[in-house]
C-alpha cells in the first residue's frame, strides 16, 4: 500500500524534479518551503481555487480530465490578469491512495503544466473526502496587469472563444435536456477539459483595460468587474459567441448556459474601441477568436448601483433575472 510520501514521490516529485532548476533561483520539493522570485521589474500574481468532489466535478470524473482541469481553472486567473505562468503547489485528499487513479491524474496536470512551463514547486496530501487545492504563481509587469477595477466609459465588452458548451454538458450529465453523442462529447469535453487562454492573456497586455475569466457565468462575473470600475454595461446577448453543438439545444437553454452557466473558463475583457483592430490582431496571433458583445457605459450618478443591461439583436432591452454560479447554491 502507498504511503503519503512513497505517493508523492512517485506521482509527483519525480516529475516536479526540474522545479529545483527553474529561474530566479526557485527552490521546489524537498524542502520545507518553495522559494520563489518574480522575474526582474515584474510582480507576482498569486490565486488558490478548491475543487470538491460533487461540488464541482463528478465523482466518476476521468482522472486524467480532473488533473488538467485543476490546473487549467488556476491558470486561467492568471490568463485574466495577463499574467505568464510560473510555478504551482497542490494540496490534496484522497479517500484511498489508488495508484490507478494517481497515474491518470498526475498525467493529466502535468501535461498541461508542461504546456505552460508551470513547475509543481510543493504541497500537501491526506486522507480524506476528494478534494484538490492549487495555488499558481505567475509573473506580470504591475503597469499591464489586467485588473477587474480598470474599465472605462466607451470601452468594448469582448469574449474569448464561446461561451455555454461547459453549461451544457452539466445539464446533460444531470439529465436535464438531452443532445446527440457528438454534441453530448462536445459539452461534456468543453465542462471537464477547460482550456486555459494564457497566450491571449499576454497578448492583451497594453491593449485590454479590464479582464477577468467566466468561471461563474457572465451574469455574475462581468457584474464584477462594473462594481471594481463602478460601471454599468450594455451587453447584446444575440452577438455572444456559441457553439454549433450550442445552437442546436431550444434557444431558451442556450441563453440560460450561456448567460448564467459557469465554467467556461473563456476571458471577458474590455478594451477601448479604437483598440478594436489590435484586439482582433491578437485574437489571430494566438489563434483563439474574440467576439465583441456590448459597451461599458458610465453610471448616472455615484449612488447608481452597477448593472447590465440586455439587449436584442435590434438594441431593444430585455427584463432578464440572472446570477451567476454561487458555491453555497446549487445551480
Amino acid at each position: 500500500m502507498l504511503s503519503e510520501f512513497s505517493l508523492i514521490d512517485q506521482f509527483f516529485a519525480r516529475r516536479a524534479a526540474k522545479a529545483r532548476t527553474i529561474a530566479n533561483g526557485t527552490l521546489g520539493i524537498g524542502d520545507d518551503c518553495a522559494l520563489l522570485a518574480p522575474l526582474p521589474g515584474e510582480m507576482l500574481a498569486i490565486s488558490t481555487d478548491m475543487l470538491v468532489e460533487g461540488r464541482h466535478f463528478f465523482p466518476d470524473i476521468d482522472p486524467h480530465a480532473l488533473g488538467h482541469k485543476a490546473l487549467a481553472v488556476n491558470l486561467s486567473d492568471l490568463a485574466a490578469m495577463g499574467a505568464k505562468p510560473q510555478a504551482f503547489t497542490l494540496a490534496f485528499a484522497l479517500p484511498q491512495a489508488s495508484e490507478t487513479w494517481l497515474s491518470g491524474f498526475s498525467a493529466g496536470l502535468f501535461e498541461l503544466a508542461e504546456r505552460f512551463d508551470c513547475a509543481l514547486i510543493g504541497g500537501d496530501t491526506t486522507a480524506g473526502p476528494l478534494n484538490l487545492c492549487l495555488t499558481v504563481f505567475g509573473s506580470v509587469p504591475p503597469k499591464v496587469a489586467l485588473r477587474r477595477d480598470a474599465a472605462k466609459d466607451g470601452d468594448d465588452i469582448w469574449i474569448s472563444g464561446t461561451l455555454g458548451d461547459a453549461r451544457a454538458g452539466l445539464g446533460v450529465l444531470r439529465r436535464e435536456w438531452t443532445a446527440d453523442a457528438t454534441d453530448t462529447a462536445t459539452f461534456r469535453r468543453a465542462l471537464e477539459r477547460p482550456e486555459p487562454r494564457v497566450a491571449l492573456g499576454l497578448a492583451l497586455r497594453g491593449i485590454a483595460h479590464a479582464a477577468l475569466d467566466l468561471s461563474d457565468g457572465l451574469a455574475g462575473d462581468l457584474l464584477h468587474i462594473l462594481e471594481r470600475s463602478g460601471m454599468h454595461a450594455i451587453v447584446d446577448i444575440e452577438a455572444i459567441p456559441r457553439s454549433a453543438a450550442l445552437r442546436r439545444l431550444d434557444p431558451q437553454i442556450q441563453q440560460r448556459c450561456t448567460l448564467a452557466g459557469g465554467d467556461d473558463y473563456e476571458l471577458c475583457f474590455t478594451a477601448p474601441s479604437t483598440a478594436r483592430a489590435a484586439v482582433e490582431a491578437a485574437g489571430r496571433a494566438v489563434d483563439i477568436p474574440v467576439t465583441r458583445i456590448g459597451t461599458i457605459a458610465a453610471r448616472q450618478s455615484a449612488t447608481e448601483r452597477p448593472a447590465i443591461s440586455w439587449r436584442d439583436a435590434g438594441g431593444n432591452p430585455l427584463s432578464l433575472s440572472l446570477q451567476g454560479f454561487d458555491h453555497f447554491h446549487a445551480d
